[in-house]
């Protein structure tokens, strides 16, 4: 499966920092406070190469007014897809190439703190995080890998992963 996941990236951090700035120059009035989530924020391990941003909102229905703000920085707006409360944008470049997702949710979602806890218990974990990277590894090697065969195969791992995360997050 070429190019599912690739070796660590060091500028992804500046890639993140960079369209973060976009996306606030972007949105004008509406505050929004982006981190830098997904495996491309945890150091050392395989990612697919996109970058994944997390943002905060106190009202997400604002953004269904901003839907040129963000296609004038080459996103897709794909509504909740699929998770209630969340805005989800992907950006694809002109090669036809995903390479970031946003997802926004409002202050206080449950979906804000999972997110973070799953990144910061990584980084605070890094045994866990070449357990996930080897997981990666493992489920991109076989001949027959499907995107779909990808994403269930780690999903286990993750569900597992944010509760520990939670419950660590919880008792710092």
């Amino acid at each position: 499966m070429v190019d599912y996941v690739v070796p660590h990236d060091p500028e992804w951090k500046n890639d993140f920092s960079h369209e973060a700035s976009l996306i606030k120059k972007r949105l004008g009035n509406i505050d929004i406070e982006l981190h830098h989530i997904g495996s491309t924020s945890v150091e050392g391990i395989l990612a697919k190469p996109i970058i994944d941003l997390l943002g905060v909102v106190s009202d997400v229905s604002a953004l269904d007014k901003k839907s040129d703000a963000f296609e004038g920085l080459g996103y897709e707006t794909m509504g909740a897809y699929g998770i209630n409360g969340r805005r989800y944008y992907r950006k694809i470049n002109g090669l036809g190439k995903r390479t970031h997702h946003l997802h926004v949710y409002e202050t206080g979602s449950p979906h804000v703190e999972r997110h973070l806890a799953f990144r910061d218990y990584l980084i605070a974990h890094p045994n866990k995080a070449t357990e996930y990277s080897n997981l990666k590894a493992k489920l991109t090697s076989a001949d027959n890998v499907t995107w779909d065969s990808y994403l269930d195969g780690k999903e286990p791992f993750i569900l597992v992963t944010e509760q520990e995360a939670l419950k660590w997050l919880g008792s710092k």
